[in-house]
This record gives structure tokens, sequence and C-alpha cells, in this order.
């Protein structure tokens, strides 16, 4: 039985939790729009800026700057394949100092930084600065190449990149569970519901990126090409958009959103190399509700999932995880019926 006081509580989790996942599916859905790819891999940008966090904490060098030069280095490679006939001097030495140049500085600034143990603002901006690069170079290295390939096709090659960045995150940050320092730890009530700190400091956050997001999108040239080529790839590339750069901006952003959602999850649950695909997971629920294309749609979603998920948790904890995917069934049965069937756009 669930009396007013607990009801509040759950709902306060679900509130907490569904922020979180509000900032995944508004990167899964950005990402689908933009290129076609469903970003499974999306999860682990959480997961790698969570427990970098957790590394620097303890004083430790964190892998994560190993695994971004090694994409670095990957990214250069796959750069030179696909453009070799258009490289210049300038061009290999901007491929250079954004792959190579800027990830080994990132590494150095690790290295030196960890164990002065300088705090929870540097840990966190480094932590971000080492998973946002992450993002355009695995849109160069797994997608770049097949722009031109089915959603079916990327859909696979998305699963792929998540098993590969998954083996790499137990080979880097092991099997043990971690959990970062809260952002804010102190507490306050609220009539019988007891507010912590935390929950406070990811609703605000939460909020602030999403504002920032859309005031991206609705103000700025580079937001108005994006949405350009969410409309259409096609007449996008004739107006002079370049998709390949638009799809790296997309994933860099993606990367960006899930190191915020890294930072704010990592005090609240902990954190697992492999945390980051059940998260996804309902990230993907909630962009399923919203339709894929619906910003808005994709919050209330969110939240509507992390409530449910809080809810289900107390009834029934066991099966909570399959409940929650079981809300997407509904969804799909509905817009199969009322939704006409749609050519996949042509390039």
């Amino acid at each position: 039985m669930v009396d007013t006081t607990i009801a509040l509580f759950l709902a306060q989790d679900g509130v907490i939790n569904g922020a979180v996942y509000a900032l995944v599916a508004i990167a899964l859905v950005m990402v689908f729009a933009v290129t076609r790819v469903i970003l499974v891999p999306q999860g682990e940008f959480v997961a790698f800026t969570a427990m970098t966090i957790a590394a620097l904490e303890a004083g430790r060098i964190p892998p994560t700057g190993w695994l971004l030069l090694a994409l670095g280095v990957l990214s250069t490679i796959a750069t030179v394949v696909q453009q070799f006939r258009l490289l210049t001097v300038w061009r290999v030495a901007g491929i250079l100092l954004l792959n190579i140049a800027l990830p080994g500085l990132l590494l150095l600034a690790s290295i030196q930084l960890a164990p002065l143990k300088l705090g929870p603002a540097a840990n966190i901006a480094l932590a971000v600065a080492l998973t946002i690069p992450m993002g355009p170079m695995i849109y160069q290295i797994a997608f770049a190449p097949l722009a031109k390939a089915s959603v079916l096709v990327l859909l696979i090659a998305a699963f792929g990149v998540h098993f590969a960045l998954l083996g790499m995150g137990l080979a880097f940050f092991g099997p043990e569970g971690i959990g970062t320092t809260p952002l804010i730890s102190t507490s306050f009530e609220l009539g019988d519901l007891v507010v912590t700190g935390q929950s406070v400091a990811v609703l605000i956050t939460a909020l602030l990126m999403l504002v920032l997001f859309a005031l991206f999108f609705e103000r700025t040239l580079l937001g108005k090409a994006l949405r350009a080529c969410s409309s259409n790839r096609l007449g996008a590339r004739l107006v002079g958009i370049p998709t390949s750069l638009a799809g790296q901006v997309a994933f860099g952003l993606a990367a960006a959103l899930g190191a915020v959602s890294g930072v704010l999850i990592g005090p609240l649950q902990t954190v697992y190399y492999d945390s980051g695909f059940l998260i996804g997971l309902k990230a993907f629920v909630a962009a399923i509700i919203g339709g894929l294309v619906s910003f808005p749609l994709t919050v209330v979603a969110s939240i509507m999932v992390g409530t449910a998920e809080a809810f289900f948790s107390f009834w029934t904890s066991n099966f909570k995880e399959v409940l929650v995917f079981s809300l997407i069934i509904p969804v799909l049965v509905w817009r199969s019926l009322h939704s006409p069937a749609h050519a996949e756009e042509e390039e």
C-alpha cells in the first residue's frame, strides 16, 4: 500500500531519474534525426564520465585518456582513408591536431592532475573534456563510411560500437561499481518530503541543459543547419551544408549530453562499466514514446518513464526493468495501426 509520504518520495525519485533520462533521450532523438543512427552506445558516455570522475576523486589516473587517444589514432586513420583525394597539408595538420594532439594534451593533463585531487569542479571539467571528443571520433570511425547505408545497417553498426566500448570499459575500468561525491551534500525538508541538494542540482542542471539545447537549435546558425539536416539531408547537401560535419557535431553534442548525465547520475546510483546500456535503453523507451521526432514530448516521456520505474521498483522490484521496457509495446502497437508507412529517404 502506497501512502502519501511514500508516493511523494517515489515521485521525487522518478522525476530525478527522468531528468537524467531526458538528457540521454534528447541526444538519441537528435542523433537519429541528423544521421539516422540509433545511438545504442549513448549510455557508454554516461558510464565512462561517472567512472572517470570516480577515478579522479580517488587520485588515480583515469584510463579514459588512453581510450580517447586510441580512438584518436583510429579516427585519424579513418579520416585519411575516407578523404585521401582531398587531403592538403593544412587539412592533415587539422586532422592531427584534433585527433592526436588534443587527446594527447588531455591525457597529459589527467596524468599530471589526477594525483593532486583538485576537487569536484576540476574533476568534472576534466572528465567531461575527456568524454566529449569521443563522439565525433566514433562517428568518423564507425558511421561516416556508412552514411548512405540503411537504418538497419546503421543499427547493426551501432550495436557493434556498443559491444566494443563495453569490452573496453571492462578492460579499462574493471567490473567493480563506483559512486561519486554529491555535487551538493546538504538537504532540507519540504513538508513530509526530504529533498537532497543532489536532487536540486540534478533538476537545475538538466533544466539548464535543455534550455541551452533549445536556444542552440533556435538561435545559432549551426543549430539551424542541424535542423535542416534532420528535415531533409539531401536538400541540406544541395544548399551547401556538409552532412558529414553535421554528423560529427551531432555526435559531439550527444557525447556532451551523455557526459553531463554521467556527472549527475554518479552520486545517485552505483555505476558499473555496463550501466550505460540500461540507462540508454530506458532513455530509448522515452524517445520512442516521444516519436523519435519531438524534443518536448521526449522530455515529458522521460519523466513518465522515470516515475513509472520508481513505482515499479516499490511494487515489484524484481520485475521493474521488464515493466519499464514493456511501456514501449502499446506505443508501438498504436503507431503501427495509426501511422502510415514511409519510405526511407533516398540519398
